[in-house]
């Protein structure tokens, strides 16, 4: 480096994947680093997790975290020492070495252009393949045949030369280099386009915060006392404490939004250069060794629900009405207790349908238990009915009418699904519960959010972790409700929506994460079922 003082080199801040200077450095259980993108990208590409330098294999896959020591090594690195790419010199030049304009595959060196006019006017020549100047020129011609690797193999996922085709890759599906070397290009100019759209959002966010803070300067303190908080008395003073307060708070928040963006916006920049240099390289072979790596998503957040809450009246009329909130909630813990109750009459005996259950989904000999274990893949036959990237499995019991309600016990479990869906709704490939695509699901994740997807992504406030689940279904009335059980409070509900086919009940106890998340989701036999309101359809027909 630079600095006088400074014992680092490139060399030891160089992920060896991409070779670069780290970008969010992680570490191997073996004690090697890499870019966290590059890695991710080495092990989602190969069926095994494996160390690229010592080939140390890992069992299971490690979970990886950002070094902040190396990270914050590489950053001081990066703004002390501006990268600049290395130039390829002429091979052929005896005394000061000019920078080589083209690389010939069959010559195996580097010309400047004097040098390189040889094979301009030499029909022999003529015919060998150029390139743009490389560096290790060996590693574009095939160490075996010691002939240019023009051909990829597309089962190997390697470059190949001529006489690899009628050897060990002769069955193999090859294609030239050129061709596989375009689609790629392409897939890399779409993955830029929308790197640019991330970054014009993220433009765009920082203005809306900016705007947002600019507005609460210019709202009309005494009108919001006056229109809004006119049932509570305060004083003027005590008002414009709360509203400068709460400016001050929403400054500090946009602050550090911004600063974020800012940084993201920076990353994408940089992500956008690379993807534009290798759209228009002829490199194909650091082309291909480094395109995984760059299609793996940006590490950004989701900026989309972000907002200032800059308003003052929304902190002046919390705070004024709190008294009336506490109340209210009084109220209404009142009211769902009711409702539980009332609901409770309709409780139907479901058992776990087995011939929906993903292979991974272990279910009890009662079918009223189902766990995930890990690694644990059984031999079940495939069919329409099973779901075969999601660990769901369906109710036997269907409701094509009338009212139904369910308990599932999910105490210990960090991670959670439960719901409906219809009996058309697709079970194949990954899937978004939300209704637009048959589910009507909530959901609990390991870092205790709660959420639901109705028309939009709604997070739910819990105050406290649910150990019992109730689920209650309204066919004719288009109404799913959740309850948390234990508290007799309302957790969520999905309404005015249109049923015209058969629904089943959903679980999923999502994937055992290293042990944390073993414990099964329990079907509960409730109260005495009210069988004159129930409706069941047979287990065969779904």
């Amino acid at each position: 480096m630079a600095s006088s003082g400074s014992l680092l080199t490139e060399d030891q801040l160089q992920c060896s994947i991409c070779l670069d200077v780290f970008t969010d450095p992680v570490s191997t259980p073996c004690g090697h680093n890499y870019c966290m993108i590059c890695l991710r990208g080495a092990w989602d590409s190969s069926s095994h997790c494996r160390c690229p330098v010592c080939k140390t294999n890992f069992p299971t896959r490690p979970e990886l975290r950002v070094n902040t020591f190396i990270s914050g090594l590489a950053a001081q690195f990066k703004k002390q020492i501006p990268l600049k790419p290395k130039k390829v010199l002429c091979d052929s030049c005896t005394e000061e070495k000019l920078e080589a304009i083209k690389s010939c595959l069959h010559c195996g060196v580097s010309f400047c252009d004097a040098h390189l006019m040889i094979h301009k006017t030499t029909p022999k020549l003529m015919k060998h393949k150029l390139m743009e100047p490389v560096e290790n020129l060996e590693n574009y011609i095939c160490q075996k045949h010691e002939r240019p690797l023009k051909l990829f193999c597309r089962d190997c996922q390697t470059c190949v030369c001529q006489f690899c085709t009628e050897g060990d890759h002769k069955t193999h599906n090859t294609v030239p280099v050129e061709e596989i070397k375009e689609k790629r290009k392409t897939c890399l100019m779409k993955k830029q386009a929308e790197v640019q759209q991330m970054i014009q959002e993220r433009i765009e966010k920082i203005q809306e915060i900016k705007d947002s803070v600019e507005l609460s300067k210019k709202v009309d303190i005494l009108e919001i006392f006056s229109t809004r908080m006119s049932c509570i008395k305060r004083s003027q003073a005590k008002l414009l404490k709360v509203v400068e307060e709460n400016q001050k708070a929403a400054k500090r928040q946009a602050e550090k939004f911004i600063k974020e963006l800012e940084q993201e916006i920076t990353d994408l920049k940089r992500r956008n250069t690379e993807l534009e240099q290798l759209s228009h390289t002829e490199d194909h072979l650091h082309l291909l060794q480094i395109y995984p790596s760059l299609c793996s998503p940006p590490h950004t957040q989701d900026w989309t629900d972000v907002t200032i809450n800059s308003h003052p009246s929304v902190e002046i009329m919390r705070r004024a009405l709190s008294q009336f909130q506490e109340t209210l909630t009084e109220l209404i813990g009142k009211i769902d207790a009711t409702e539980l109750k009332r609901i409770s009459q309709y409780t139907a005996n479901v058992t776990l349908n087995p011939d929906t259950a993903h292979p991974e989904l272990i279910l009890s000999p009662d079918k009223k238990q189902v766990r995930h274990e890990r690694y644990t893949e059984q031999n079940l036959p495939d069919n329409p009915k099973r779901f075969d990237s999601s660990f769901y499995v369906l109710g036997n019991e269907g409701v094509f009418s009338g009212k139904c309600y369910y308990e599932v016990q999910v105490e210990e479990k960090t991670d959670w699904i439960l719901g409906v869906v219809r009996e058309s709704s697709n079970r194949k490939g990954l899937i978004k519960p939300c209704p637009e695509n048959g589910y009507w699901c909530v959901w609990k994740r390991s870092d205790d959010k709660y959420s639901a997807w109705d028309s939009t992504r709604v997070f739910l406030s819990m105050k406290s972790a649910p150990k019992k689940v109730g689920v209650f279904v309204d066919f004719e009335e288009g109404l799913i409700s959740f309850y948390d059980v234990i508290s007799k409070s309302h957790i969520y509900s999905f309404t005015g929506q249109s049923f015209n086919e058969n629904l089943y009940p959903i679980f999923s106890p999502c994937n055992d994460t290293r042990g944390h998340n073993a414990m099964p989701l329990v079907l509960c036999a409730g109260p005495q079922i009210k069988k004159t309101i129930i409706y069941f359809t047979s287990a065969m027909k779904h």
